[in-house]
This record gives C-alpha cells, structure tokens and sequence, in this order.
C-alpha cells in the first residue's frame, strides 16, 4: 500500500510558478507510475502529468504542455510538479495518484491517492 501526502498549493499571480511535492510511504513506491490530476469547482477531475516507475517516461496533458513538468526521486519518495507560466484555468485542487500499472491518463488506473492541495492563480 501507498500513502500519499501532497504540499506547495497557495495563491500565486498569473504568470507566476508554484512547486507541488507529493511524499510517499511504503515500501513498493518505486514499482508505481505516478500521476497528477485536479479538479476546479463544478467540473471533473482531470489529468494533468504523468510519469513512469522509472522515471524515464513522462506524458502530459496538451493544456499544461511546456509549462508543467513532472519529476521524481525514488530514493526520496517523491514526485514533484513544477508548474510554471501558470493561468487563472490552472485554479484547482491538484491531487497526487499512483497507478500499479502502465503510465496512463486515466484516472481510474490509478490505486491510490493524496488529499489534494489547492493551487490558486489570480489575473
């Protein structure tokens, strides 16, 4: 079993850039493709990174391509999404997930995840 605990969400100004740590427990968390997802008010959850259990491949949803990038340390148990350029549309929660399986968009791949942290961009 994963445990995931998100941090870094706040207010930032349009353009700016925030960093989003996700911390891990348990002891597989290096055989776990890892994923970002948020979720604004009234509308769906939806992808937002994607990255391999080895780091090597990394997928990107088109609305934060060249502006966001997913990263992340297996000796620290940690996958980081740095997001930069940001936009009043990022405004969400952005949940951490990980996913036993293949790198994959869909949410419902993915076993676990964190509680969420919010990211607020003003304009």
């Amino acid at each position: 079993q994963v445990q995931l605990v998100e941090s870094g969400g706040g207010l930032v100004q349009a353009g700016g850039s925030l960093r989003l740590s996700c911390a891990a427990s348990g002891r597989t968390f290096s055989s776990y493709a890892m994923g970002w997802f948020r979720q604004a008010p009234g509308k769906e959850r939806e992808f937002v990174a994607a990255i391999s259990w080895s780091g090597g491949s990394t997928y990107y949803a088109d609305s934060v391509k060249g502006r966001f990038t997913i990263s992340r340390d297996n000796a620290k148990m940690t996958v980081i999404l740095q997001m930069n350029s940001l936009k009043p549309e990022d405004t969400a929660v952005y949940y951490c997930a990980a996913n036993r399986g293949f790198l994959t968009k869909s949410s419902a791949a993915y076993d676990y995840w964190g509680q969420g942290t919010q990211v607020t961009v003003s304009s």
